[in-house]
This record gives structure tokens, sequence and C-alpha cells, in this order.
């Protein structure tokens, strides 16, 4: 008798993820000999970015005084204080909980999955990041896209939110600064965006990860800080600004009303004792990174700004046309070109070595065409990218 397969569930049919999804075809192109030109994978330390060597440190030293076993499950009190502290001087008030977690993406989904059932829906920002829609389909709750407006710098239409939200909505998403345009949004837009969460009763969930990394005088406002009874969540990490996204590191953190939140919470908490801990030893990072010195961000930050001009100055001409990101290490190219921007990125990794990612993969108005490059590499490597990105454009434009 035949063995049956084994089915998976349902579930998993609409799980997508754009950024590794590539990676496949990157790998099957470079057993061609072909040389690989990476600006797909937002992880800094593939490329001349290191840990801060204090944060390695105190690991070190939390492994050799046997802090290796389970922590509580919100996180040990140092990183917990640490994070508090943190958010405080950031101006949120009213924090009712702060947890620590594996990574941010832990958090994003330890609270959205305390939040939906099968049937609602979350709003989420096109273009943004892939795992808020991966995590929904999982949960079979609907990601509702809202449209950032690319004529305005990548910012939310608050108009636009407005008409998608209805009776089964349960929360915005907002990733500020965002991946993968670089924007960094106003304060003022931010209180708007407050008070429609207000006005129709849902949560805000504040993704803030790349906060210490703004490229520009923008002033970088943290959501939670402008209401102290609005009920936001708020997640950030290691990963990003601190250099250390191997380590999976991240917090979320509640504040607001507690009346409205205290239910809520209560299932989050639930989640956390489940799953038991975060990795302990890493946990005694957090409190290192957060209170203690930061002359590496500069340094960070300065190259950043230079490989940030270099992707402006050379991904706008003929076929292509780049807003100038304001934060992160991610710019979002419009291309005017045949085909479909997958397939685009497909035959350039194929044919040129460069490995970028679709803009469909991040979501993105219908009928337009991106894709995500991440300037990470060096000055010589972009420029080399580039490029070979721009003369594959020249057989493929409209």
């Amino acid at each position: 008798m035949k063995p049956e397969k084994i089915r998976p569930a349902r579930r998993t049919r609409d799980i997508t993820y754009a950024v590794r999804d590539v990676v496949a075809l990157a790998q099957e192109t470079a057993k061609t000999g072909r040389e690989m030109l990476y600006l797909n994978i937002g992880d800094p330390n593939k490329f001349d970015f290191t840990t801060p060597p204090h944060l390695i440190e105190v690991v070190l030293k939390a492994m050799r005084d046997n802090h290796n076993g389970y922590s509580p499950s919100s996180g040990i009190p140092a990183a917990v204080k640490a994070v508090e502290k943190d958010s405080a001087a950031k101006g949120i008030r009213n924090i009712r909980d702060v947890f620590i977690t594996s990574g941010g993406s832990e958090a994003i989904e330890i609270a959205l999955t305390a939040l939906v059932d099968r049937g609602d829906n979350v709003l989420i920002p096109y273009p943004g990041y892939p795992l808020y829609e991966a995590v929904l389909a999982k949960l079979e709750a609907e990601a509702r896209p809202y449209f950032l407006d690319e004529s305005k710098g990548w910012l939310p239409d608050l108009d636009d939110i407005r008409s998608r939200i209805d009776s089964k909505t349960r929360a915005i998403v907002l990733i500020n600064p965002n991946n993968p345009t670089g924007a960094v949004y106003p304060r003022e837009l931010l209180r708007c965006i407050l008070a429609l969460a207000a006005e129709k009763g849902i949560l805000v969930f504040s993704d803030e990860i790349y906060d210490r990394l703004v490229l520009d005088t923008v002033e970088p406002v943290s959501i939670a800080s402008l209401d102290s009874e609005a009920p936001v969540l708020t997640f950030n990490g290691l990963s990003k600004g601190f250099l250390a996204p191997g380590w999976r590191m991240g917090w979320g953190v509640a504040s607001g009303n507690g009346e409205i939140l205290k239910d809520y919470l209560a299932g989050v908490n639930k989640i956390l004792r489940a799953r038991l801990c975060a990795s302990h030893p890493m946990q005694h990072a957090v409190a290192a990174a957060l209170e203690g010195e930061k002359a590496f961000l500069a340094q960070t930050r300065e190259k950043l700004r230079r490989r940030r001009d270099i992707t402006c100055e050379m991904l706008n001409g003929p076929g292509i046309s780049t807003v100038r990101p304001q934060a992160a290490f991610y710019a979002f190219p419009k291309l005017d070109i045949q085909g479909t921007d997958e397939d685009f990125v497909k035959k350039l990794i194929q044919e040129t070595g460069v490995v970028t990612v679709h803009g469909s993969g991040f979501g993105q108005k219908p009928g337009s065409k991106h894709l995500r490059v991440v300037f990470l590499p060096s000055e010589d490597v972009l420029r080399k990218a580039y490029g070979n990105l721009l003369e594959f454009l020249k057989t493929h434009r409209r």
C-alpha cells in the first residue's frame, strides 16, 4: 500500500516571504560561477558592520556566570527596566507592560496572536514588512493593505486608512521608520492616525526597529509618546540599530489606558508563559545596549548616509526613480519596465548576479512596479551592482 503524503495545514498556503524567497534562485545562479552582488537582505553583519564589543562581552559574561537557564517569561528585570527607561526617554507614558522576545518578530507575532480571531482584519502598510502578512495568514485573519503615497515621500494617506476600517478591524500597523521605503512619519500625521484609531476603537502597532538609524535631520517620533491614553504596542530590538540581528533580541512595550488594555495583555502574557522565555544570556545585552556607550551609532549612520546618497544618485534616471530614504538602509525604486517586477528581479539575478527583491513582495499600488535594494554593501560594491542593474534596465524598460 502506497503511503499517503502528509497534508500541510491550509493556513500555510498563503504564507510567502519575498526577502528569503529570492535566495534559492540566487543560490542556483551562484553555482554557475557568476559573481553575485547581494542587495536583498537587511543584515548589517554580512557587510562591514560589526556588533559593538561591549555587548559581546556582557553576553559572554552572562554565559560564564551561568545565566543559561530559563528566565522570567517577560524577560529578566534588568532588561525590562532598561526598556521602560528607554521608552520613557522617548516620551512614552502609562507603560502597562514590557516583554522581551526572540527578536522583534516574536513580539509582533505574539501581539497579533493574542488579538485576532479568524475573519478579523488588521491594516498593514503597502509597501511594508512581509512578516505581518505571513503571520496574519497563519492566523487566518485578513491582512488589509492601506497604501503609502509615493508622491508624498511614502507617507500614509489618512483618507485611505479611514476607508479601509470596518467592524472587523482590530488594529493598524505602522512601520516608522519604514521598511522598505526609509520614510519617517511627521508628528502631526501620527497625531491624526492616533485620533482615527481612538475614534474607531482599534489598537495601534508601531514597529520602530529602525529609529536609531535616521540619516537626515528629521526627528523620529514614537507615536505612543503623543497620547498617554492611546492603546499602543511599540516594537523594537537590538537587530538593526545595535547591529545584532542574529541574536534575536527584541521587545514589545504596551502603553495607554489600563482598563482598555487589561484583558488583551492578559492574553499576551498567557502566550508569553506558554513559550517559556527568550534567550536568557542574550537578554543581558539589552541594558548594556540601551544604557551603554553609543559612539558606534554615529559612525554607522555616516557610512549609511554616504551609501544612501550613492543609491539616490545612481537610481534616478531613464526607467527608474527613487524617493530619497530618510532612515534605515533600504530604498524602494520605481521601475518603468515591461512585464512584472518579479520577472524583472528573477532575470536580473540570472543575467547580472545582482540580487534584489521585487516590490510586489512588499505590497504596492496596483499597476506600479518596484524593487527593494539594501544599501549596506561597500560603496564600490554598490556602484558596481547599480551599474549592472542600470545596464540591464536599458533592454527592459518600456
